[in-house]
C-alpha cells in the first residue's frame, strides 16, 4: 500500500540513480511514490544520455510518458507526448530515449525486473493477457467527460483501460472555470501529475510539476481550474465511482495530562472549522466559481446545499455536539458530577454507522489491514464511508492543507 502523498512539487524530491534494468545510457529519477509491498513506483526520469535496451518482459505492468524528448519503440519515433504500455509478462520491443528526454514512468503490481529475450516471439508469461500500447497522445482528440461534475469543461484522453480490472491511465484536461463544490472520495487510488496548468482545492495548488497519490476513500475537492485550465496525467486501479457529501466538519480533542500551563489535567479541542478559520482561504474569484457551480447543479434539478467556507458561519462539530448533549439528557444524564454511579451510554443519533456502509468482506479479506485500499465496486453496492488523512506526506513548497473541507 502506498502513503498519501499529496501535494507534492517534485522539485522537492532528490535525484537517484534510475533503475531501468538492462539498458545502456545515463538516467535519474524521482520517486513520486513507492509501494514497499510490492515494487510498485510512480517516478520522473531525466535521461543524461542517450539510452536504450533490447527486446524483453517486464515484471511490471509498465508506462512511460514523454513530457519533453522522444522516445523510439519498435523503431517508430514519438515525441512529446509518446505513450507506451507494456503489460506485465509480455515481450516488448526494443526501446531507445533521446539525451535530454523528462519522462513518467510507471510500474503497477511488480519491480523494475526486465528479462531480455532475443524477440517479440518469446513465450508470454502464463496468466498476461494484454498486449503492448503505442500511442502518440499529441495526435489524439479530447473528448467530453461522460460524468464531468457538476458543470462541463471536463476533457479526457483514454491511453490504457484494463477492461477485468477497470484500472486505467488517461490525460484530463479542465477549462478554465471549470468548478466541483463538492467533497468526493473513490473506491480506488488515484493519482495525478499535473502536465499543464493551475488548480485550487483543499489540499493545495495543482500546478507544473505536482504531483498526488490518494489511497481509496480519501475524501478531497472543492476544485476551481485558473486561467488556462489544468492538465494532468492520472491513473485509478479501478473504475473512479464519485461519492459527494457537503458541509463536511471533523472535531477533535482529549485530556491533556503533562502538558500545558499549570498542573494537572487540561482539555484541548480543535475543529475543521478551526483549521478553515486560520487558513488563507479562497479567494473572491474561487468563491464565486464555487457558488456558481451550485447554481448550475440546481438549474439541471439536482438536489444541492449552498457552498459554505470553512471557518465562516457556525461549527457545525458544535451543532452536533449540543444535540449529543440533549439526548444524555433526555436519557436521564444530568450536570451533576459528584456522585459515583455511572451513566448509561449515550445513543446519540450521528446518522448512519460507518461500519453498515462497507462490504461485509472488508474487515476480513487480506486488504483489512488498511482501510485506504481499493476494492472492485458496482452499482449496488453499498456506499462505503470516506476515511480521514489529515497529515499526508507533503511538499515543502507546494504542499498544504487549508481545511478548506476535510
Amino acid at each position: 500500500m502506498r502513503p498519501h502523498v499529496e501535494l507534492i512539487q517534485e522539485n522537492d524530491y532528490v535525484w537517484h540513480g534510475a533503475e531501468l534494468v538492462g539498458g545502456e545510457g545515463r538516467a535519474s529519477e524521482r520517486r513520486l511514490s513507492v509501494d514497499e509491498e510490492d515494487g510498485s513506483c510512480s517516478l520522473r526520469v531525466d535521461f543524461h544520455t542517450d539510452w536504450g535496451r533490447g527486446p524483453g518482459i517486464h515484471h511490471a505492468n509498465t508506462e512511460y510518458h514523454v513530457l519533453e524528448g522522444s522516445m523510439t519503440y519498435n523503431g517508430k519515433e514519438i515525441g512529446k507526448g509518446g505513450y507506451v504500455y507494456a503489460p506485465k509478462g509480455v515481450p516488448t520491443e526494443a526501446i531507445t530515449f533521446s539525451e535530454g528526454t523528462r519522462l513518467l514512468h510507471y510500474r503497477e503490481y511488480g519491480d523494475a525486473g526486465f528479462d531480455a529475450v532475443e524477440s517479440t516471439r518469446a513465450t508470454r508469461w502464463k496468466g498476461a493477457r494484454e498486449d503492448v500500447i503505442v500511442i502518440d497522445t499529441e495526435a489524439m482528440t479530447w473528448d467530453a467527460v461522460p460524468n464531468p461534475g457538476p458543470m462541463p469543461g471536463l476533457f479526457i484522453k483514454y491511453l490504457h483501460v484494463d477492461p477485468e480490472t477497470g484500472f486505467y491511465t488517461r490525460l484530463v484536461h479542465a477549462q478554465e472555470g471549470w468548478t466541483d463544490h463538492r467533497l468526493a472520495h473513490h473506491p480506488c487510488y488515484e493519482e495525478a501529475y499535473t502536465v499543464q496548468g493551475h488548480m485550487e482545492y483543499n489540499f493545495g495548488t495543482l500546478d507544473l510539476g505536482t504531483y498526488f497519490f490518494r489511497p481509496a476513500r480519501v475524501k478531497h475537492g472543492h476544485f476551481t481550474s485558473l486561467e488556462g485550465g489544468a492538465t494532468w496525467l492520472l491513473r485509478s486501479d479501478g473504475e473512479l465511482f464519485n461519492w459527494y457529501t457537503q458541509s463536511e466538519w471533523v472535531r477533535w480533542g482529549g485530556e491533556a495530562i503533562n502538558y500545558g500551563p499549570g498542573e494537572g489535567r487540561m482539555r484541548w479541542s480543535t475543529s475543521s472549522h478551526d483549521l478553515g478559520a486560520g487558513a488563507p482561504g479562497r479567494s473572491d474569484r474561487d468563491l464565486a466559481d464555487l457558488r456558481a457551480s451550485v447554481r448550475y447543479q440546481r438549474e439541471q434539478g439536482e438536489i444541492d446545499e449552498e457552498y459554505v467556507q470553512h471557518g465562516t458561519g457556525t461549527d457545525k462539530s458544535l451543532l452536533a455536539i449540543a444535540k449529543a448533549v440533549d439526548a444524555a439528557r433526555l436519557q436521564g444524564g444530568h450536570g451533576d458530577d459528584d456522585h459515583e454511579h455511572e451513566h448509561a451510554p449515550v445513543n446519540a443519533d450521528w446518522g448512519a454507522d460507518p461500519r453498515s456502509l462497507e462490504h461485509p468482506d472488508e474487515r476480513t479479506d487480506d486488504l483489512a489491514y488498511v482501510w485506504g485500499a481499493g476494492r472492485n465496486w458496482r452499482k449496488g453496492d453499498p456506499i462505503p464511508a470516506p476515511i480521514l488523512s489529515s497529515r499526508p506526506v507533503r511538499s515543502r513548497s507546494a504542499g498544504r492543507w487549508n481545511g478548506d473541507g476535510m
